[in-house]
């Protein structure tokens, strides 16, 4: 099937998010439109600045734009009132944050089962299992390795069964073994069905998806898709 008939899950359409006045003035996101097709793994890449992260936010529901259109199942989401936007979260996407985001006085199992839209408790320790971490259930995230936390953190979001991932540098706080196990879990995801968008400035990483952006200065320079997808596994950075 090609890009063009796949199912258009998220429209964004000229985004503009402005930061200070005057002189002062910094365009986080200029002008930005781009799809997000049924089961792409797509990964938005740039450096510091370009907002990449600050579009992720804003697909996400974290942060609302100045201007511009974000239309998902024929809806214009920055036109949702507070209620409109947390049912928005809670249902129709997961997100994975470079810092994990976990709650350190509850267990790894409690923060899987406590996140706003998850599903039932057997799910999430089917989840825990997935990840490898079935055995941990009972600890704190601060006993955890950052690699075992961020995997926490997937199947937290998971257990949402959202048709959307979202993950904001998600190796960016591992070393390379907890980011390449990482990375190999997306994947897997990713073959199952799942829709990613992953945002990061590591090239070597963008090897892994179907599709690559590339953004600067708040604004798309390439959108491409890629012909030579790299596994998980032989990933180098």
């Amino acid at each position: 099937m090609s890009q063009e008939e796949k199912k258009v899950l998220i429209e964004a359409r000229n985004l503009v998010k402005k930061y200070g006045e005057g002189e002062a003035l910094m365009y986080a996101l200029n002008d930005v439109s781009m799809k997000v097709y049924e089961h792409d793994f797509l990964v938005i890449l740039g450096g510091s600045g370009s907002g990449k992260s600050t579009f992720l936010n804003m697909i996400g529901a974290i942060d609302k734009v100045d201007s511009g259109e974000i239309i998902v199942n024929g809806r214009d989401i920055c036109k949702l009132k507070d209620s409109g936007l947390t049912l928005y979260r809670r249902n129709e996407i997961g997100f994975v944050y470079q810092f994990f985001n976990l709650i350190n006085d509850v267990t790894v199992y409690q923060n899987v089962t406590l996140a706003p839209g998850s599903r039932n408790k057997e799910r999430a320790l089917s989840l825990l299992d997935r990840v490898g971490l079935l055995e941990k259930k009972d600890k704190f995230p601060r006993q955890l390795s950052g690699g075992q936390q961020q995997r926490v953190a997937i199947a937290r979001a998971l257990n949402k069964d959202s048709e959307i991932l979202l993950c904001d540098e998600p190796t960016g706080a591992l070393d390379d073994t907890s980011g390449k196990a990482v990375l190999k879990l997306l994947e897997e995801i990713h073959e199952e069905g799942k829709t990613i968008v992953l945002v990061t400035h590591t090239r070597e990483i963008a090897q892994m998806a179907n599709r690559v952006v590339t953004m600067k200065n708040g604004m798309v320079v390439s959108d491409v898709i890629n012909e030579h997808i790299v596994k998980a596994e032989e990933v180098e950075w």
